[in-house]
C-alpha cells in the first residue's frame, strides 16, 4: 500500500541548484524535464543575476527517454558557455536522465578545457533531498575542480553552514558567522552569498581549516576535503544563538584555531554585556510570559531545532515539549543528535522524534498537555495548528510564508536578539 507523505519539508535532491545559484556568478544547467526549476524555486527571495526562470535546461521529453539525452545535454552546456556570463557552470541531473542512464559525466568531461569551469552533480530526486544534493554541489566543486595547495594563509577559515534558500535566514546567518570568527583575529571565507563566488572558491584549499556549524549536512563534504585536499576540519554540532551557546562556539573555534585564551574571553565579555543589558530591560516581561508558555514545541531541520532548543532552554529558561526533526536526518546521525538534546543548562532534557509526516506531527502536539498555552516554532504548517490550541507561533523554518527576509539572522548574540524580540512581539500581541 502507498504511503502518503503529509506536509513535506525538503524538496528533491535537484533542488540543490538554489546553492548554486546562492554563489555569486555560478549558473545551475538543469539535465531535466520541464518545469523543475519552476516547482523547485521560492516564491521570495530567488531573483537575481540568474533566476530560475533563466536556467538553461535540456528539457527532455518522451522522445528523449526512448533515445537518451546526451546529445541535448551537450548543445545545452555549449549555448550555455557562449550565451550566458557566468564564472562557474554547474550541470545538475533530475530524475528522468539518471533512470534511462545518461552519462552526463561524460558529456561534462568533453568542456574541462572551456574558458570556464564546467562540473557536475548527480542530483536525480530519487537520491535524497535537496540537504543532500547541496552536499552533492560542494562535493563537485571539491572532486572536480578544486585541487590540493601547498600554500596556506594564516588564520584562513572556511565556513560553511546554511542550505541556501532552505533557509529563509542563510545570507545574514552566514554573514554572522563571518564576524564572530573576524573579531578573533581570523579571515573567513564563504562561498555562498554577496560578492563571494569563484574568488572564494579558489581560497578553499589555502585555508588552515574548514569549520562547519550544522549538526549533519556537510560533514561528508568535510571529510572528503580533509582527504582530498588535506584540510582539517570542525565540526560545531550546534547552531550558536544566543550568549550561551555563542560563548562556547567562540571558545571553541579560539581554541582550534590556536587564538589567545584571553582574547576570546575579551571578544565575549564585551558581546555579553550589552547582551544582558538589553535582556534585563525586558526582565518582567520574559519572566511574565514564562508563567504563559510554560513548554515550547520546535518543528524544524535539524539545525534550527537543536539551536533554538538550546536556546530557549539555557538563555530564558523555557522548558522543552518534544521537539520534531524534519529533515530527514541520516539514520547513522540521529544518536549523537539526539544526544546534544540532552546536553542542557539546569538539569534539562529535550525529547527528540525524527518525523518527516506532518499529520503525525500534528496529532502529538494536540495529544500533549502543555500545562498552558504553548509556544511552537516551526513552519507555516504549523499555524493553524497553533491558533486551535490558542498558542503562540513563529514562522522559523521551511516552509516560511509570513514574513520577507532580506539579510536577517538568528545566528550569534544579535540573532538571539533579533529572536527574543520575534518571540515576545507574538506574545504580547495576545493582551492587545
Amino acid at each position: 500500500m502507498a504511503k502518503l507523505l503529509d506536509k513535506q519539508r525538503y524538496k528533491c535532491a535537484l533542488g540543490a541548484m538554489q546553492s548554486v545559484q546562492a554563489i555569486t556568478r555560478a549558473l545551475p544547467i538543469l539535465h531535466s524535464g520541464p518545469g523543475c526549476a519552476q516547482k523547485l524555486s521560492e516564491s521570495i527571495g530567488s531573483s537575481g543575476y540568474f533566476s530560475p526562470n533563466i536556467f538553461p535546461c535540456t528539457s527532455i521529453n518522451e522522445k528523449d527517454v526512448v533515445f537518451g539525452g546526451v546529445k541535448k545535454l551537450n548543445s545545452t552546456i555549449e549555448n550555455a558557455l557562449k550565451v550566458v556570463d557566468a564564472d562557474l557552470y554547474v550541470v545538475l541531473t533530475g530524475c528522468i536522465p539518471e533512470i534511462v542512464g545518461d552519462d552526463s559525466g561524460e558529456v561534462v568531461s568533453r568542456f574541462e578545457d572551456s574558458d570556464k569551469p564546467v562540473i557536475y552533480a548527480p542530483t536525480a530526486g530519487f537520491k535524497g533531498n535537496n540537504y543532500k544534493g547541496h552536499e552533492q554541489v560542494v562535493d563537485a566543486i571539491v572532486e572536480q575542480y578544486l585541487k590540493k595547495s601547498e600554500k596556506k594563509q594564516k588564520g584562513l577559515v572556511n565556513i560553511w553552514a546554511d542550505v541556501p534558500y532552505q533557509d529563509l535566514f542563510w545570507l545574514g546567518n552566514l554573514r554572522e558567522l563571518e564576524k564572530l570568527v573576524s573579531e578573533l583575529g581570523l579571515i573567513p571565507n564563504t562561498i555562498f552569498g554577496y560578492n563571494r563566488g569563484i574568488e572564494n572558491i579558489n581560497k578553499i584549499p589555502e585555508a588552515e581549516f574548514n569549520l562547519l556549524v550544522s549538526p549533519w549536512v556537510g560533514l561528508n563534504n568535510m571529510k572528503k576535503m580533509e582527504r582530498k585536499l588535506g584540510i582539517p576540519y570542525l565540526h560545531y554540532k550546534t547552531l550558536p544563538i544566543g550568549a550561551t551557546e555563542t560563548g562556547k562556539f567562540l571558545r571553541e573555534v579560539g581554541k582550534f584555531a590556536g587564538v589567545d585564551e584571553q582574547k576570546v574571553e575579551n571578544v565575549i565579555k564585551e558581546h555579553e554585556d550589552y547582551y544582558y543589558y538589553l535582556i534585563e530591560r525586558y526582565a518582567d516581561l520574559f519572566l511574565e510570559n514564562r508563567v504563559i508558555n510554560k513548554q515550547f514545541t520546535l518543528v524544524a531541520d535539524a539545525q534550527y531545532a537543536l539551536g533554538i532548543t538550546k536556546f530557549l532552554a539555557n538563555d530564558l529558561g523555557l522548558v522543552p515539549a518534544k521537539q520534531f526533526v524534519v529533515d530527514d536526518t541520516p539514520k547513522n546521525r540521529r544518536e549523537e543528535i539526539t544526544a546534544e538534546f540532552k546536553n542542557l543548562n539546569f538539569g534539562l532534557e529535550a525529547e527528540v522524534s525524527f518525523e518527516t509526516d506532518g499529520y503525525k506531527i500534528h496529532e502529538e502536539i494536540k495529544n500533549h498537555d502543555y500545562h498552558g498555552y504553548p509556544l511552537i516554532l516551526g513552519g507555516y504548517y504549523e499555524k493553524e495548528l497553533t491558533e486551535s490550541l490558542k498558542g503562540n507561533f513563529l514562522n522559523i523554518s521551511y516552509p516560511v510564508q509570513d514574513k520577507v527576509v532580506l539579510d536577517d539572522s538568528y545566528v550569534g548574540y544579535t540573532g538571539g536578539i533579533r529572536l527574543i524580540e520575534d518571540i515576545y512581539t507574538v506574545a504580547v500581541q495576545r493582551f492587545n
